[in-house]
């Protein structure tokens, strides 16, 4: 996606040098539509420049900094020596990042996406999670929970998470579900216990996931697992929960999943 509007002195922006004089550099910025910006030989490089070529090249890909925006004579002013290397880096990220969700949008939503419906879904997310990517990033970890603030329809919300959690990448996710577990018999806490443990798997978790049971309020107990990806950590979830629900349930008692609490945490 491409910003119709005009950045803001002091952004840093990504951009392709177009032009080469001795006075200085055009640089198209990719992250606008049809913007252009001017690197003043003095805001190329520090010290004394004897040829401008020497510093930068046609074609070139640049993170500069922007010291000046006059949208009436369509000028911007931009400075290149005043843009570190991490600063260069990070930025230079957060712009693939983008392109990555930029991709994505056209998954979730169709190649065809007109550019109003493209700025109504994509404003949404950026509105809330600062940026395009982030957005799909915590619809990767936390599903609808993320999105549920947005003024989206729920059909968006659903293609946004699905999409999500089938492209993005995160170093990890954490879901969590609860177990409410009863047995009335004589011997019922240690019956309740014995469940608790087969929920943890009796040692038996993949060492990179990191599972946790903890008590919530009678009869509930609370499964937390923080995994690689989504789908490792949904199926390590369920797969404790039915654990602990086959363990109460062969002592007599009755166990069941569910999502959302039912007791008020403190």
């Amino acid at each position: 996606m491409k910003y119709s509007g005009w950045p803001e002195p002091g952004d840093l922006v990504v951009g392709e040098v177009d032009e080469i004089e001795d006075f200085g550099v055009f640089v198209d910025l990719k992250e606008y539509q049809d913007k252009q910006g001017l690197v003043h030989v003095s805001e190329v490089a520090s010290g004394w420049i004897k040829n401008v070529r020497d510093h930068v090249n046609a074609g070139q890909t640049v993170v500069a900094k922007v010291l000046d925006v006059d949208p009436e004579s369509q000028q911007i002013d931009l400075s290149l020596k005043d843009v570190n290397d991490h600063q260069r880096s990070d930025k230079i990220q957060e712009w693939k990042s983008e392109q990555k969700a930029d991709n994505w949008m056209e998954i979730a939503f169709g190649e065809d996406i007109g550019p109003d419906r493209y700025a109504e879904i994509a404003n949404e997310l950026i509105a809330e999670h600062g940026s395009l990517y982030k957005g799909f990033e915590q619809a990767a970890i936390h599903g609808d929970e993320a999105l549920d603030k947005l003024g989206l329809s729920e059909d968006d919300i659903d293609a946004i998470v699905e999409t999500a959690r089938k492209n993005v990448s995160v170093p990890y996710v954490t879901v969590t579900g609860y177990v409410d577990l009863e047995c009335p018999g004589g011997n019922g806490v240690d019956d309740v216990k014995e469940a608790l443990q087969a929920a943890e798997g009796n040692g038996d978790i993949p060492e990179d996931v990191e599972l946790d049971v903890t008590y919530v309020g009678a009869p509930e107990y609370r499964i937390r697992v923080k995994a690689p990806n989504y789908k490792t950590a949904e199926q390590q979830l369920e797969a404790s929960a039915d654990r602990a629900v086959s363990a109460i349930k062969s002592c007599g008692g009755s166990g069941n999943f569910h999502r959302d609490r039912h007791t008020d945490e403190e």
